[in-house]
């Protein structure tokens, strides 16, 4: 828990980066729950339900040589 991803709505192309906090969602057919602020970000509020890309972003990656 804690790692970082990129959570990205695939018909506007709205992203936003957010932690993972917990294992739940605990609801058969979801992968994740978002939180208020990442929902009206993606602009997804209205939904109650919407796909979401999600990336995970290595921010302790090493430089590539």
């Amino acid at each position: 828990i804690g790692s970082i991803v990129k959570g990205t709505n695939p018909e506007t192309g709205r992203s936003v980066k957010g932690r993972i906090n917990d294992r739940g969602p605990f609801v058969h057919g979801r992968s994740l729950d978002l939180s208020k602020s990442a929902a009206e970000k993606l602009g997804i509020t209205h939904k109650g339900v919407a796909r979401v890309k999600v990336t995970p972003i290595n921010s302790h990656s090493a430089p590539a040589n």
